[in-house]
């Protein structure tokens, strides 16, 4: 059996809308840009990742909380957190073709293609000068400068009509109240998750009797204004983040952080993640976060190369201190073991369930040749896969129809099933074998003899007979045994 991994995100594009994953928002009005909605199939995967993040965060700790923060939260979180002042890309419009492009990242491009020309030395003068911009006043005109200097055009007009490049701002704003128009009034949508588990972390501290250390947890929408919105639900305007914030002593946060990246790597092997398509990459120390003390990403090799799909950082004590000091609240803790006040420092896990839910899609996804034919199957971990059990009669007669419905229900109080009786049996495995459905039964007449079906495996598409009550045994323990390939 040859076997060909995914090379391109056009096939889970494809995939995802003919099976009931992911489809465009809005589509039969031609779709809105970089925003999607999840099928049949897709919210129960999303859904099915959520479940799993969630029981490893809270179930399995005994000091991890979580919290459900509103969307709509007081301007001054978004002031305090800095967002307001420094939520910003710095953009540029092409006149021409009226596309807006992010100034760093064309730049970027045209170093590429220096390099590519093999002209090095003007490539790494020129990523100097790039690096330097960010460290000094003027950002704007120094990007403005170099396009101008290296006559960098509009990739897709091909023109060199530029406006100015100015800050841009990402988050979404809108209005509070029915009548207000007034600036006075405005808010945001959250670009985030993280501040509703600061400014939530008093409340949480004094109700739900949890000491440092301890972590707030949260599952939630977030929304950017992506000006550079691409890549299917790699990047999308409005997302779902599963973000933790781990609250500790100062001095013990580096320790955490170094525990909290390698048990966040083993949860994605957990999930059946091939471990040859993950990677942490480290933030070199000129490139942190204005808040982070160290930081690194957990990225995944999707057919688009190497992304991040978590990132783990060490916040210090940035969100807290400035929620105070914005606030007037106090935001320490009284350790009464040291008998001493602190603020706490924070280690934040941070994934987006989307990334994470297109990653297992890409990972999942095989092109196997099969004595002279050829399928396209997802070889999602069982736990993950939209439907468990697909429950097939070999034909429509009634006799095979009651034992296959006497089987769907004994099944569904467990598992997720579907009942399929259209096609040849073939056609069915084929289906289901793209929905990545790891369990396929089959009722045949033996079985109204002897009580027994003929269940089919997803991976290497083998078949046993089993007797109908030793199902839910035989699935459970597959399910448990399971290992990727």
């Amino acid at each position: 059996m040859s076997v060909k991994q995914l090379d391109s995100l056009d096939k889970i594009v494809s995939l995802s809308k003919a099976r009931g994953f992911i489809f465009q928002s809005s589509e039969i009005y031609g779709g809105l840009s970089a925003v999607y909605d999840y099928g049949p199939l897709g919210v129960e995967l999303k859904r099915n990742i959520r479940d799993a993040w969630w029981k490893a965060m809270t179930q399995t700790h005994d000091n991890i909380v979580g919290v459900d923060a509103a969307i709509f939260m007081h301007p001054k979180v978004w002031e305090a957190s800095g967002h307001v002042e420094g939520f910003n890309d710095p953009m540029i419009d092409d006149k021409q073709s009226k596309k807006r492009y992010r100034a760093d990242m064309l730049i970027e491009q045209h170093i590429q293609k220096l390099r590519d020309k093999g002209k090095s030395d003007k490539a790494d003068e020129l990523q100097q000068k790039l690096d330097t911009t960010g460290t000094r006043k003027g950002l704007c005109e120094d990007l403005y400068d170099i396009i101008m200097e290296e006559e960098i055009k509009a990739p897709e007009s091909g023109a060199f009509d530029w406006t100015e490049v100015r800050q841009f701002n990402l988050m979404f704003k809108t209005h509070y109240g029915a009548t207000s128009k007034d600036d006075d009034d405005a808010i945001y949508l959250r670009p985030e998750t993280a501040q509703g588990i600061f400014v939530n972390y008093k409340n949480v501290l004094d109700t739900a009797r949890v000491q440092i250390p301890f972590g707030i947890a949260q599952v939630g929408k977030a929304f950017r204004n992506e000006v550079v919105a691409r890549q299917f639900v790699f990047r999308m305007r409005e997302f779902e983040q599963m973000e933790m914030q781990y609250f500790v002593q100062p001095g013990e946060d580096e320790k955490s952080y170094e525990e909290w990246l390698n048990t966040r790597l083993e949860w994605f092997k957990s999930l059946g993640i091939r471990e040859e398509n993950l990677r942490v990459a480290p933030h070199p120390d000129d490139k942190l976060a204005h808040y982070a003390r160290a930081a690194a990403d957990i990225q995944f090799n999707f057919p688009i190369g190497w992304q991040e799909v978590e990132g783990i950082h060490n916040r210090t004590d940035f969100d807290l201190s400035r929620h105070q000091e914005y606030s007037g609240k106090k935001m320490e803790y009284f350790d009464q073991k040291e008998q001493k006040r602190y603020i706490p420092y924070v280690v934040e896990t941070s994934i987006g369930l989307d990334r994470c839910t297109l990653m297992a899609l890409c990972d999942a996804y095989r092109e196997e040749e099969v004595d002279g034919d050829s399928r396209t199957v997802l070889k999602l971990h069982p736990k993950l896969a939209p439907t468990k059990v697909g429950i097939f009669p070999l034909v429509k007669k009634p006799e095979l129809k009651e034992l296959a419905f006497k089987i769907e229900k004994n099944l569904k109080e467990d598992f997720t099933v579907l009942y399929d009786e259209s096609g040849s049996i073939g056609k069915r495995y084929r289906r289901q074998d793209e929905a990545g459905t790891p369990f396929c039964i089959t009722v045949d007449f033996d079985g109204l003899e002897d009580n027994t079906v003929t269940i089919r495996y997803r991976d290497d598409m083998e078949q046993e007979r089993v007797s109908v009550d030793k199902l839910d045994t035989v699935i459970r323990n597959r399910m448990k045994s399971w290992k990727s390939e």
